[in-house]
């Protein structure tokens, strides 16, 4: 695609990786039958395609208007249309440029802008949102129908105990912002799962956000802060220098696990995004190369985890499982088959999911921010998902797990509760 950039943006870092970005685009058109809101509108403006046009059209200087705005906020950033892509168009990339130069020109209303702050000032703040949370299951009884369903269902059973960490070999893990309070017992599952294979994980206080809700929320330099936070928080047990008090760190953290794959996707991304930062390049893109998604680090143990899997009583095998497999897993990390495979080696039945590449409609605050669009998008997931006539549906992301949650008639848990559920009956027998 040729282009020829306008002056406000074409000397600047953005300018030039959105320049290089559109210039790899063929116009082949292959996106369309992957996008899942050109499949529900039918409007080719709200393909990757049709977006990519008015992106070219702004950084060219061409007026815009709200218009744009919506087709870019309609926009799921599911990156299905990067799987399918010939030419490798890091189209993610693109719209998150694309959308930071439309909010500067032509803005938002009031209103608009209040619901986009309140999201950036709760959802980042795990404590904020915790106390929240606990204010709406309070008030839950006496809230009308649609309030009532906005507000999640108080979290199934407790966490479970942590192992101490007493193995040599040691992994640091995200607790991330929501996740801790609608969903404590992911990460601690998946620390009795690495504990069993001879892993501690280590959660680190002063870590929080990844930094997503608010640089997708079009307030890139906030984001960035939330990143440059945890690249601090995480830098003396990655490198084994000394914390502050004095308590050396030792030998250096193999890894940094994510349990939720959109926290995954961001901190994979540091390294790029903050390549520009002499203070921090560096660093970032240490963290990157050490962030692993919890799948990545159970192939990687594969022998063990079979081993013990091997240990399960005779003849307990678990009723029919359907696996929603988050974009971010799928499509952002380019993570394919591997969460089935340890599924499968765990005794699991996986059901047929047609269209499987297909987003669920969370991504992140979209099912509140486009709320009707979202709510298809779950239905014909939840269709899909419940078709083979599973006894439980699993995720591996935190907002697909409660967006799902609301439709499904089916349990949905994180997918590392099951294989903790199933280790622990390996063990018992």
């Amino acid at each position: 695609m040729q282009t020829r950039l306008a002056d406000f943006i074409k000397d600047t870092p953005e300018g030039r990786e959105a320049d290089e970005i559109l210039r790899s685009c063929v116009h082949c058109g292959f996106c369309l039958a992957t996008c899942p809101t050109y499949q529900l509108l039918g409007d080719e403006l709200d393909s990757p395609r049709g977006r990519i046009y008015l992106m070219k059209q702004m950084f060219e200087g061409e007026p815009v208007t709200h218009r744009t705005q919506l087709h870019l906020d309609r926009c799921l950033t599911c990156r299905a249309c990067e799987t399918a892509c010939p030419s490798g168009v890091r189209y993610g990339r693109l719209v998150d440029i694309g959308r930071g130069i439309v909010e500067q020109q032509v803005g938002r209303g009031a209103p608009a802008r209040a619901i986009r702050y309140a999201l950036r000032r709760t959802l980042p703040e795990a404590g904020v949102f915790a106390s929240l949370f606990k204010l709406g299951q309070t008030l839950r009884p006496l809230l009308p129908g649609r309030l009532k369903d906005a507000v999640p269902a108080p979290p199934p059973g407790a966490a479970g105990d942590w192992p101490p960490a007493r193995h040599a070999r040691r992994m640091l893990v995200l607790e991330g912002c929501v996740q801790p309070t609608l969903a404590p017992g992911i990460n601690a599952a998946a620390a009795r799962v690495l504990d069993r294979l001879g892993i501690s994980l280590i959660t680190v206080p002063d870590a929080g956000c990844c930094g997503a809700v608010s640089y997708h929320l079009n307030a890139q330099h906030e984001g960035l802060d939330h990143m440059r936070r945890n690249v601090d928080a995480w830098w003396p047990y990655v490198s084994g220098e000394e914390r502050k008090g004095g308590e050396g760190m030792g030998r250096g953290a193999e890894a940094i696990v994510m349990t939720a794959s959109g926290c995954g996707v961001t901190v994979k991304e540091y390294g790029h995004l903050l390549r520009h930062d002499p203070a921090y390049a560096a660093r970032a893109a240490r963290i990157s190369e050490l962030s692993r998604d919890i799948s990545e680090v159970l192939a990687m143990e594969a022998g063990p985890l079979a081993a013990r899997l091997a240990r399960r009583r005779d003849g307990v095998r678990a009723s029919k499982l359907a696996f929603h497999s988050p974009c971010t897993l799928q499509h952002g990390l380019r993570i394919r088959g591997m969460v089935e495979r340890i599924l499968d080696e765990a005794g699991f039945e996986l059901t047929h999911v047609p269209d499987a590449h297909l987003c669920c409609g969370s991504a992140g605050t979209y099912s509140i921010l486009q709320p009707e669009l979202s709510q298809r998008l779950l239905r014909n997931k939840v269709e899909a998902l419940e078709s083979g006539a599973p006894v439980r549906i699993a995720t591996a992301n935190i907002g697909c797990m409660m967006h799902l949650r609301s439709g499904a008639s089916r349990p949905v848990d994180h997918w590392i509760e099951l294989l903790d559920e199933r280790l622990a009956d390996a063990s018992a027998g």
